[in-house]
């Protein structure tokens, strides 16, 4: 196991060819230690070098609506009138507190992407 921190692209597109050779490796075995360490590795490259922005707020909610089937009535009976919800998501009526506070307790969307800006 030679196993070096990841500062450069090539040092990059090298952990993930040997990621690649060694990903269906057992557990508590040499490699599968290797394997452990060449993920954490890469994922802090990944953190540092392709950052993932949070979405704003009302990509987080359409989001969440997608995974959960819901329509625009769905969302009425948690945030308000139908009118409002269109309102919301086509951008022009922004969130009071109440519906982020709504939309988290029941739709379980992360306060921190409620309240970003948008």
């Amino acid at each position: 196991m030679d196993i070096k921190p990841i500062k450069t692209e090539k040092d990059y597109q090298k952990a993930m060819k040997r990621l690649e050779q060694i990903f269906d490796a057992r557990p508590n075995t040499k490699e599968g230690d290797e394997l452990d360490i060449l993920a954490l590795l890469i994922e802090k490259y990944e953190d540092e070098h392709y950052p993932i922005e949070a979405p704003d707020p009302i990509e987080a909610i359409k989001f969440r609506m997608e995974q959960m089937g819901y329509k625009q009535k769905d969302l009425a009976e948690i945030i308000g009138y139908k009118g409002r919800v269109s309102e919301i998501l086509n951008r022009k009526r922004k969130l009071t507190l109440e519906m982020v506070r709504s939309l988290h307790e029941k739709m379980s969307i992360p306060l921190a992407s409620l309240i970003k800006a948008y």
